[in-house]
């Protein structure tokens, strides 16, 4: 292990961030900088005095510089063993001077795929010697410092100047790891945009890089560590959001806040949606948010207590008087007025996540959750049904109204854990089931928690999946529904329509289940 002062670094960055600051710092140190062309032209127009790679190597860039750094003489210098007697009479064999040092972060692929940019110009920004330099010092870390990131850029130099010079083994070995961290979401990247280009939703191998964002106090529950990380999609939602105040979020808040926030997505009219352990608790929407929270907060008020509340419009002062009568953990919206921001100030431990936008409910992407010793992956459910995908079954037809309160039970239904049951009446729930191991239960206790509050007399109900027998359709009509949206399918379909005609509700069938586990 290296115990001599870092004498020479080769700098090849894109991201120029700090670099001179950072390269003045190496020079304090007496270290010789090494660099490639765009970085050495920075480095010399600040002064500093730089060898450019094709002058230490002996050989030119070429191919565009698709070829610079690729030479025995700078992979020979960074992985040397310096305690290995074979491999210093190589280095002086062939007059490879030792490189110390690495700081090298990659060509923008990521950036330059967001952009949009075109499929050569891609491949153009997919960066080879980077990370095989990366990779080469990061292995011979016990001798070689790699610094990919301009952020770690302070505390080497806090390192060097608490060690003469030197870097500790316990910081390169930090760096190290940082480093193969790095090169792997890179080429996850890069994989992932292959696989879209060629059309594969399954490809043999799958690979999802992540950030961490913030380590939490503890998971779900107290004894549980946790973290957040970004994947780096740009989805508006909690990951992507800016906290304007209130306490750290918890693993539970961003979890409920999320589910929160893809619920209200759904609804074109403004809308509120509040949640409680990841359940929506309360949804409404109408003309205007302030005529949505009443219905929406009536529909269960007392689960609503210490909930999660998610809008689809800007977030005004007279819904924020309205929020501050209730103790609340989250408010996610997509933007906030400033006389808002006022109210809900005084209510300091409040989280307020304004994300700026709001999430595409028929955007398709990838999901899934771990497994022991696996990963169970899906696309997102991103199922819309319009009143023309449905067929009516019964021998009533659906009001108007009943029509209307249907399509916005069914988006509900959606989003609450399977058994689902949802009764809703002028565009608002007035009674959520969720959770159960019977249809038959989820549909009697949404009622009896409405009967504390608006009651379902003369709503409409949506289950997230067949009935499988009328007991659970019958347990919806005796709560008061007039009218069912629900998948059909069952092989007792006919013996559940027949009941619905007895009743004398009408029933549609969306073809389509939701199932939320």
């Amino acid at each position: 292990m290296t115990d001599t002062p870092i004498a020479r670094a080769l700098i090849s960055v894109s991201d120029k961030t700090g670099l001179v600051e950072f390269a003045t710092e190496l020079a304090r140190h007496k270290v010789r900088l090494l660099s490639t062309g765009g970085s050495a032209k920075v480095l010399k127009e600040a002064g500093l005095a730089v060898t450019e790679v094709s002058d230490h190597t002996g050989f030119p860039e070429i191919m565009d510089g698709r070829v610079k750094t690729l030479h025995p003489t700078i992979h020979g210098g960074i992985l040397a063993n310096r305690e290995n007697e074979k491999h210093r009479m190589a280095m002086e064999s062939h007059d490879i001077a030792p490189i110390d040092m690495v700081v090298v972060n990659l060509y923008p692929f990521v950036e330059t795929l967001a952009s949009g940019a075109d499929y050569d110009t891609c491949i153009e920004n997919i960066d080879i010697g980077g990370p095989a330099m990366i990779r080469a010092a990061a292995k011979n870390h016990s001798y070689v410092t790699v610094v990919t990131d301009p952020g770690e850029y302070a505390s080497v130099i806090k390192d060097m100047d608490e060690n003469e010079g030197q870097t500790s083994q316990k910081l390169r070995q930090f760096l190290a790891r940082e480093a193969y961290a790095r090169t792997s979401a890179y080429d996850s990247a890069i994989s992932n945009w292959l696989t879209a280009e060629q059309g594969q939703t399954w490809p043999k191998r799958f690979t999802q890089a992540g950030r961490r964002q913030q380590i939490l106090r503890y998971g779900e529950n107290p004894h549980q560590e946790a973290a957040l990380y970004s994947t780096g999609t740009k989805r508006p939602g909690v990951v992507t959001a800016e906290q304007i105040q209130g306490k750290e979020l918890s693993f539970n808040n961003i979890n409920d806040a999320d589910a929160a926030f893809e619920l209200v997505s759904e609804f074109d009219k403004p809308a509120i949606v509040i949640v409680k352990h990841a359940n929506p608790c309360g949804v409404a929407q109408a003309d205007s948010l302030i005529d949505a929270w009443q219905p929406a907060l009536d529909c269960d008020p007392v689960s609503a207590f210490g909930g999660i509340v998610a809008l689809n419009r800007c977030l005004e002062a007279d819904l924020a008087e309205k929020l501050t009568e209730l103790f609340l953990e989250v408010i996610i919206t997509p933007e906030i007025s400033d006389d808002a921001k006022a109210i809900l100030a005084d209510k300091k431990n409040v989280r307020v996540l304004v994300t700026g936008a709001m999430p595409d409910p028929a955007e398709q992407s990838m999901t899934w959750r771990t497994l022991s010793g696996g990963i169970l992956a899906q696309n997102r459910d991103n199922g819309v049904i319009r009143r023309e995908d449905c067929k009516v079954v019964t021998k009533r037809e659906p009001t108007e109204q009943e029509w209307e309160d249907m399509l916005f039970a069914w988006k509900v239904a959606k989003h609450v854990k399977s058994n689902a049951i949802v009764y809703c009446r002028e565009q608002s729930t007035v009674g959520i089931g969720a959770g159960q191991m019977s249809r038959v239960d989820s549909a009697q206790i949404a009622a009896s928690k409405s009967e504390k509050h608006k009651g379902t007399a003369g709503s409409v109900v949506a289950s997230d999946a067949f009935f499988p027998f009328a007991d659970g359709l019958m347990a919806a009509v005796s709560a008061g529904a007039t009218a069912a949206i629900q998948p059909g399918g069952s092989i007792r379909d006919d013996e559940v329509i027949a009941a619905a005609d007895e009743a004398g509700i009408a029933m549609v069938y969306t073809n389509m289940r939701h199932f939320r586990h």
